[in-house]
């Protein structure tokens, strides 16, 4: 039977640590989907409003930072409320990292991850390929739109407020924009949405690019190149400078802006090569092979 990524891990390390981070997500994703539900179902106003827009026990109010841009460019500006929020929001995600909101709030991801597993549980290979950089352009004009047309274009075609709102008020529709997540992501495009086309994960990957919480692949001494790590993650990409840099005098914290801090490339590696640590971008000292006698001298490298 074919390996899976995380079955080596399972093996020696028992299922639950294989999986802990996952878990730890999907508590968070299903926790913020209950605290927003239990008012509607079960009349408990814990949080009322939507990941756009909300209001926590009537005093902590939150709102989607890029929602109150795009609001701006289009000539409406926010109450003191809606600032005060979207300040919030920023300072958190600029701390933890801005693709932390991607792996564990945004309801999307439970699609996404969907589709990739159910692409290497039946090996089905979406041989199509985007540039990763296409988020960024999307973002810009989702965030051109409103300041030529004075309206928030993207919102009726955003799949993350729309599967929310729809989870909340009655899915209608938006059922059919999450099935169609799924089937881009299996059959066209692996990762598709989230890694190619998302302006929402591109906004906050640039909100976390200085973020304090990363990855670091401190123990890559003790890598046996399984590649499980690079087959889980959702932004692949951003594994091999941290995890083969050594030699060019990279450091092993993953500094990349589209890491997700989900946390399975430390789940499913057996060797427990990564872990989360407070990020440090200051020099390192690496030693650097020479061709000449000069060999034993340290040169001093940054992150990158």
């Amino acid at each position: 039977m074919k390996d899976f990524p995380g079955d080596t891990a399972s093996a020696e390390h028992g299922w639950l640590k294989a999986h802990k981070w996952l878990l730890l997500r999907r508590f968070s994703q299903i926790g913020v989907l209950a605290l927003f539900l239990a008012g509607p179902l079960a009349g408990v106003w814990i949080v009322t409003g939507n990941l756009s827009a909300s209001m926590t026990l009537g005093v902590l109010p939150l709102t989607d930072p890029l929602l109150l841009a795009q609001s701006m460019l289009s000539g409406a500006w926010p109450v003191l409320s809606g600032a005060i929020g979207a300040l919030i929001v920023l300072v958190f995600y600029a701390l933890v990292g801005g693709r932390v909101f991607c792996s564990w709030v945004c309801p999307v991801n439970l699609v996404t991850d969907l589709a990739a597993w159910l692409g290497r549980r039946f090996d089905i290979r979406a041989a199509g390929r985007l540039s990763r950089d296409l988020r960024y352009w999307i973002l810009a004009l989702v965030l051109f739109f409103p300041l030529v047309t004075g309206v928030i274009v993207w919102e009726y075609l955003n799949p993350v407020s729309m599967a929310h709102r729809g989870l909340i008020f009655g899915l209608g529709w938006a059922w059919t924009i999450l099935v169609a997540v799924l089937l881009y992501d299996l059959l066209i495009v692996r990762r598709g949405w989230c890694g190619h086309l998302c302006p929402v994960g591109a906004f906050y990957s640039l909100v976390g690019m200085r973020a304090a919480v990363r990855v670091s692949a401190e123990g890559r001494s003790r890598c046996d190149d399984c590649t499980d790590c690079f087959h889980i993650c959702p932004e692949p990409q951003v594994i091999k400078p941290a995890l083969k840099g050594a030699a060019r005098g990279r450091g092993p914290i993953i500094t990349d802006l589209n890491c997700t801090n989900c946390g399975r490339c430390i789940d499913v590696c057996s060797k427990r090569v990564f872990r989360f640590r407070m990020g440090d971008r200051r020099p390192i000292e690496v030693p650097v092979e020479l061709p000449d006698a000069q060999s034993h001298r340290v040169r001093t490298h940054p992150f990158s």
